[in-house]
């Protein structure tokens, strides 16, 4: 099991690296699942979206983009997150940017534990999902 951070054409430490490890963990385990190796790389805006360009042939502005490598119950991934959206999307969500953060670092977890979002009813549940997850991180030490 390994959960890694970085970051491309940004500085970006992500802070309580331990915590989030844990708190992912904890979530995953609540699936009934097993965390396998899962990366996180923290980049901009230009970065995400030539990803979703080459990779998805998509031309919008996203603040995460899961590559899911799950197989059976390990849950396994790549995950790139754009701290230039999160940062907008928590002004205009009037949220903290850790708020809006870790909402989207679970957000990713969610997807690889097969939540979709692309009808009104899956965006719901994803939504309902990611409260929960983040009532669990306030209880983590």
């Amino acid at each position: 099991m390994a959960i890694s951070f970085s970051s491309q054409d940004i500085t970006f430490d992500l802070k309580e690296k331990r915590k989030v490890r844990q708190w992912i963990t904890q979530v995953v385990k609540s699936y009934g699942k097993k965390v396998g190796e899962i990366g996180y790389l923290f980049c901009s805006d230009s970065c995400l979206i030539e990803t979703n360009r080459t990779y998805l042939n998509h031309d919008t502005y996203t603040d995460i983009i899961t590559f899911d490598y799950v197989e059976g119950n390990i849950i396994s991934g790549d995950i790139m997150i754009s701290v230039e959206r999160v940062r907008e999307n928590a002004n205009a969500f009037n949220a903290s940017f850790d708020t809006e953060l870790h909402r989207v670092i679970i957000h990713g977890i969610l997807h690889l534990l097969g939540q979709g979002d692309k009808s009104a009813e899956e965006a719901a549940e994803m939504r309902k999902k990611e409260d929960e997850a983040l009532a669990v991180w306030n209880t983590i030490v």
